[in-house]
């Protein structure tokens, strides 16, 4: 899988997922709606550290923001991504033979991987039109949907699904996403394997040496 597609999911994850689960998450809210509430958040986040960075000039002051950025990012996804779910289906059948700390070390790679590899992406959105599909009516009241939204940029289009679950706290999660029909969380999964066979089995050094870039 190539570097760019991997990239361009998680900027269009952050676009839709990264923002305040306590303004966006109530049941009452559909998933749809949901997706629509929190673009319109996070874009404006956007435009503001992209501006801030241009504006700075010496490297520290950079390296501030972006560590802000970083912050803000994780702070905001954390409520609305299950990175726990997320990084145990990464894993895979390896989940079983880890160690509960392993487990925990892993999660925390993994999501620091995605945010602070693809939080400079991120900044780099700029005129895309984004359009959210309205959630079929026989989907309506179900706990298990998919949203479809597509990103049209001047040169290509970009579909994506979202595999969204709402949990017993009547909060919305993302449970997986496909992108140009390439199903991210089977992607991820075939390379914590791969590290795992390379690595003769130890979780040690697949963790240590975990980068979403390898895809």
């Amino acid at each position: 899988m190539k570097l760019s597609t991997v990239r361009h999911f998680f900027v269009c994850l952050l676009l839709v997922f990264a923002a305040s689960a306590q303004g966006f998450a109530e049941s009452r809210i559909t998933p749809d709606k949901l997706v629509e509430d929190i673009t319109e958040s996070l874009v404006a986040d956007i435009a503001t550290y992209r501006q801030a960075l241009e504006q700075a000039e010496a490297e520290p002051k950079k390296e501030a923001l972006l560590a802000e950025f970083y912050q803000r990012m994780a702070t905001t996804l954390e409520p609305m991504v299950d990175f726990n779910w997320l990084s145990l289906n990464v894993m895979g059948q390896y989940r079983k033979q880890a160690t509960s700390q392993q487990r925990s070390e892993f999660k925390d790679v993994f999501a620091r991987g995605l945010v602070e590899t693809y939080g400079r992406g991120l900044l780099t959105y700029s005129n895309q039109k984004i359009v959210v599909f309205p959630l079929p009516e026989a989907d309506q009241g179900k706990r298990k949907v998919v949203v479809k939204q597509e990103i049209q940029g001047v040169e290509q289009t970009y579909p994506l699904q979202y595999s969204m679950g709402l949990n017993r706290d009547g909060e919305w999660k993302v449970i997986n996403v496909t992108i140009n029909g390439i199903n991210l969380g089977q992607t991820f999964r075939n390379q914590f394997e791969q590290a795992a066979v390379k690595y003769n089995g130890d979780i040690n050094q697949v963790i240590a040496n975990w980068a979403i870039a390898e895809s």
